[in-house]
Order: structure tokens, then C-alpha cells, then sequence
């Protein structure tokens, strides 16, 4: 039996185990463990079938170099001939697709990602590059139907907003949207200079998997509440009512924001949502670390001061420095074609663990 078979077949044995699994009672009444079960199997179905079609493929193929080897007969003999070069020719792209989807999944992908952008250097124009970028994904999130909402917002003193932070919720979410992570950098001629220099400014961009109660317990003592009232725009109630939330988690003194919701149970929702995110990333990071020694890919290594893309406006075009991909669809780029930079950093990233998973 090839090793990828063998693989393909212990995951098949897994698929029936956690099936079973799920039916069972005891199971079924303890949530967190029913939850990863069910999230296994479905990840493990595609392998599965895809483990049906292989074992197929290999068993017809060795049934068809049986029949070369014992058949006299020149009819049957070519037609085993034929069905092994047809079967063989299937055999590579179907052998390389099994070993990208043997590579570990980062648990992560599959969850809903919190967004926060920030204003870095470039004053004014960092402000409103923020603004540019929230509706690139805006742009893209509506693309995809995957439903967003903004959780706070700060906006720029003349334009655009010092930060903005939102929810995205849909299919493989943060495995979709980890890599925007780190500093986004833009050159251009601001709307401010009047002298026609192109200047160079920077924002930060944040994904974070979205914690949920499974994930991580956040313990509510340890939090600090207050209300107050939200400011800026929004409309007669932003002065009348405390609707705004701010939270500190106390031990490591996090603080989350959450005012653009009219009511405060709504604020306090989402800005509990917040703080359980940020503190379970701050868990990952300290988990990754400790791996320190385990080689790092260079595509999602999670730097956030790193920077990961220049938007260059005069020559119209997008660099990627982590995979050194250049584009020059600025315009389309900037109202949300943004999957095929996406794409091609999935499979850099893909291709560099299947490399290490070689090593």
C-alpha cells in the first residue's frame, strides 16, 4: 500500500469513529466536546471521499497490471494497456492534490475574524487611507455575502477615521482574511498637498479569530465596566444616552471599546466579543511562541509591524513584499478585488508547510 493511501485510510477509520461518536449520547450532552466532534467530521468527509476515489483509481490500476501480466490475448492485453496510461495520467494530479490537503488546517480558519484597522504614520492621510481600506473589504464582504458590522470607530480629525474595528461572519473566515494582518503601507499625492509630492503612509491591520465560549472562558470579575456617552456621528441619541461600553480585563489590563450600537446591551455584547478574541490571540501568540524553535512560515507569521503590502497610487499598482507579488489593478484592487492576492498567499503558504512537512 502507498504511504498516501495509508494515510488517506487511517483518516478513513477516523471518519467512522467520530461518525459514531456523534451519535452517541453522552456525547451529545456535553456541548464543547459535541461541537469539535461535529467540526471533525465534516472536515474529515471531504478527505474521505477523496480517500473513495484514490483507493479506487489504485485498485483499478493494479487490477489492470494484473491483467496485462496474465492475458494472451492482444485485444485484452491493449485495452489494459490503455486503461493504465489513462489511470496513470490521473494518478499526479490527483496525488498532488491529496498532499495539500494532508497538510495540518490551522484550527483557526474555519472561525468568524474581528477586523481593526488603525491610522499609523502619514497623520490625515493615514486616516483616510484607513477609510480606502475598510471599503476594499467592505467591497469584498459583500462579494463574498459574508455579513459585517462595525463594532467602534474613531474618526480622523479632518477625514477618515483614526480606527475602525469590525466583525466578519461567514464560511472560513479568518483562514480567509489572517494574512491581511500587519502594516499596509500607501503611496500617493493627498488630497491635502497642494504642491502634487507623493507621500508615503501606513495603517495596521489586525485579524483576530473570533473566541467563542468554547474556546476561551473569560471570566467577568476580572473585568472593569463602564458606560458612557458615544460621540461623534450618529445621530440626536449619541448625547443622550451612557449607551457606550468600555471594558478592562484587569489582569492584563486589555481595554475594548464598543459605541457605535444604539443600545448598551448591544455595545456590551459586542465588546465582550472583542476582549474574549483579543485575549485568546494573546493565548495563541504566547502558544506560538513557545514553538519558537518550529520553523515559522513566512506568509502568516503574524508580525503585525511588519510590513506586508505597499498600494502604490502613481504607478497604479500593488506589491505584496511577503511573496514579492505585484498587480497593477489599483482601481479594481480598491472596490474589492482582492481574492486573487488572497489566493496566491493561500498557496504560498500551502506550499511552504507541504516543503516543511518534506524536510
Amino acid at each position: 500500500m502507498s504511504e498516501l493511501l495509508s494515510k488517506l485510510e487511517a483518516i478513513h477509520f477516523r471518519f467512522i469513529e467520530v461518525g459514531n461518536l456523534i451519535t452517541d449520547p453522552d456525547i451529545i450532552a456535553d456541548m464543547s466536546r459535541y461541537v469539535k466532534l461535529n467540526k471533525e467530521y465534516k472536515d474529515l468527509e471531504v478527505l474521505d471521499q477523496t480517500y473513495k476515489k484514490y483507493d479506487n483509481l489504485m485498485s483499478n490500476l493494479k487490477s489492470s497490471k494484473t491483467l496485462l501480466e496474465e492475458e494472451s490475448d492482444p485485444e485484452m492485453r491493449e485495452m489494459a494497456k490503455m486503461e493504465i496510461e489513462e489511470l496513470e495520467s490521473q494518478r499526479p494530479e490527483m496525488e498532488e492534490e491529496i498532499k495539500f490537503m494532508l497538510i495540518p488546517k490551522d484550527p483557526e480558519d474555519d472561525k468568524n475574524a474581528i477586523i481593526e484597522l488603525r491610522a499609523g504614520t502619514g497623520g490625515d492621510e493615514a486616516c483616510i487611507f484607513v477609510e480606502d481600506i475598510f471599503r476594499m473589504y467592505s467591497m469584498y464582504f459583500k462579494e463574498k455575502s459574508w455579513k459585517h458590522e462595525v463594532i467602534n470607530s474613531s474618526e480622523g480629525t479632518v477625514k477618515g477615521y483614526k480606527e475602525i474595528s469590525m466583525s466578519v461572519e461567514g464560511e472560513g473566515i479568518y483562514g480567509m482574511l489572517k494574512f491581511e494582518s500587519g502594516v499596509h503601507r500607501v503611496q500617493r499625492v493627498p488630497e491635502t498637498e497642494s504642491q502634487g509630492r507623493v507621500h508615503t503612509s501606513a495603517i495596521t491591520v489586525a485579524v483576530l479569530p473570533e473566541a467563542e465560549d468554547v474556546d476561551f472562558e473569560l471570566n467577568m470579575t476580572d473585568v472593569r465596566r463602564d458606560t458612557y456617552r458615544a460621540s461623534g456621528a450618529g445621530g440626536q441619541h449619541v448625547n443622550k444616552t451612557e449607551s457606550a461600553i468600555r471594558l478592562t480585563h484587569i489582569p492584563t489590563g486589555v481595554v475594548v471599546e464598543c459605541q457605535d450600537g444604539r443600545s448598551q446591551h448591544k455595545n456590551l455584547e459586542k465588546a465582550t466579543s472583542v476582549l474574549r478574541s483579543r485575549l485568546y490571540q494573546a493565548e495563541l501568540d504566547r502558544v506560538e511562541n513557545e514553538r519558537a524553535e518550529q520553523r515559522k512560515t513566512l506568509v502568516a507569521s503574524g508580525d503585525r509591524s511588519a510590513k506586508i503590502r505597499t498600494y502604490n497610487y502613481p504607478q497604479g499598482r500593488i506589491t505584496d513584499h511577503r511573496i514579492n507579488k505585484t498587480m497593477y489593478n489599483l482601481s479594481s484592487f480598491m472596490n474589492g478585488n482582492v481574492q486573487d492576492m488572497i489566493d496566491a498567499l493561500k498557496m504560498a503558504e500551502n506550499a511552504e508547510k507541504l516543503k516543511g512537512e518534506q524536510e
